[in-house]
């Protein structure tokens, strides 16, 4: 036990728990940014509303959440840790700093990470916090005519201060009421600062995982000549370029297109 700790409290060890960690955020993103496309459906903000509330209260999904949490805040601190040991390593700089052949992300991991955290912070408050634990976001309730296919919509008032959602048929008309997240997308969006913010915290993302991807696969042991490439390009293409340009098309798009 006591070699399993001391691995884990080395720099390897701090270097594997970053790779392991940063690999299950990638996993993330991949999810998170499928679920939040439904944002583009033109359907009144009823399917990215349904998937808020299944994400938000089916139980195992609850509970990949909260590992998620954690993964980010373990990810952070262990990447200061590392910041500030390598840094006492070398106190004093280098009189002439000798050229390298890292890239600028590799060598700003540190700003970039700092940038994603604090987003992450605002991102989290303005959403997930205001969507769990206050009444700031209403509901909505559908109604779907299973006959033709027809949904229509409108404001809903709970009853009761506990109602969170509710999913019935009466008289071959599905009836679903969620909170009304879709709103607080559309009226988050429509600040000119807040898209500025995700746009550039979204440029940080790709830059970080630019460099954080391949290295995760290194800092794992897990490089080949032949499959090295192969993660190269992964790391560049979807986690570089599509899967941030994916989200910041969200905030640009409702800004222009569904300004509240």
């Amino acid at each position: 036990m006591s070699e399993f700790k001391q691995t884990f409290n080395s720099s390897l060890g701090k270097k594997l728990i970053m790779a392991l960690t940063g690999l299950f955020l990638c996993t993330f993103l991949i999810v998170h940014l499928g679920g939040n496309l439904l944002l583009f459906s033109n359907d009144n903000g009823f399917g990215f509303n349904v998937y808020a509330n299944f994400l938000t209260h089916f139980p195992p999904i609850e509970v990949v959440a909260w590992i998620l949490y954690l993964c980010i805040v373990v990810h952070a601190v262990y990447a200061v840790v590392l910041t500030v040991r390598n840094r006492k390593a070398r106190p004093v700089g280098y009189a002439v700093q000798p050229k390298s052949d890292a890239s600028w992300s590799s060598k700003n991991m540190g700003l970039l990470g700092s940038i994603l955290f604090v987003f992450i912070v605002i991102h989290m408050g303005d959403f997930w916090y205001k969507y769990k634990y206050t009444n700031e976001v209403g509901f909505k309730e559908y109604r779907t005519d299973l006959a033709t296919g027809q949904t229509t919509e409108s404001a809903y008032t709970p009853a009761s201060a506990d109602f969170n959602h509710s999913v019935s048929t009466e008289n071959n008309v599905e009836i679903v009421r969620v909170k009304d997240l879709h709103a607080r997308v559309t009226h988050t969006f429509g600040n000119i600062w807040y898209v500025l913010i995700y746009v550039i915290a979204m440029g940080a993302l790709s830059f970080h995982l630019l460099h954080g991807f391949q290295s995760a696969f290194r800092s794992l042991g897990w490089v080949h000549r032949k499959y090295t490439p192969i993660v190269y390009a992964i790391g560049t293409w979807l986690f570089a370029v599509i899967i941030p340009l994916g989200f910041a098309l969200m905030p640009v798009y409702y800004f222009f297109v569904h300004k509240g």
